[in-house]
């Protein structure tokens, strides 16, 4: 099993062009994010290996308040995990920066109800860091805020 992760934005931004090892994107879901409508027209498949959502940080769906953290000694968690969620994040800041709406959703690839049961995370990236940030798993994230 794997992580799916999908970011929609009202963008016309051809986000793939931002590829590299770390952090890609590609228009092309899988059917498993099909199944669940996300707000914008742009979707976007996002991967760290080019298969799956796995190389982000994540949390537990049953650990989520944990809230957003930096990394910390006590959850081990690899440097690449870590820099393809900072990636992340700032492709989100700069669609944000420039006017632009996004949100994302992260559940496993053989999911078949709606994440958190529709609920929605409303994050405010001016109050958490980029290295705070983190995915949770069987969520949906809608941005705000500054840079």
């Amino acid at each position: 099993m794997c992580y799916i992760i999908a970011l929609s934005t009202d963008s016309n931004e051809n986000l793939s062009e931002l590829n590299d090892e770390a952090l890609q994107f590609s228009s092309n879901l899988p059917l498993a994010l099909e199944k669940f409508p996300l707000s914008f027209e742009n979707k976007w498949f996002v991967t760290s290996n080019g298969t799956c959502g796995c190389g982000f940080r994540h949390l537990h769906s049953s650990s989520v308040e944990l809230g957003f953290s930096e990394p910390v000694d006590w959850y081990p968690e690899e440097s690449s995990e870590i820099e393809a969620t900072k990636k992340f994040i700032a492709v989100a800041r700069k669609l944000i920066k420039n006017g632009n709406k996004v949100d994302c959703v992260d559940l496993w690839d053989h999911q078949d109800a709606p994440p958190s049961d529709g609920k929605v995370v409303e994050i405010d990236l001016s109050e958490i860091s980029d290295e705070q940030f983190r995915f949770f798993e069987d969520h949906c994230f809608s941005f705000s805020g500054g840079t």
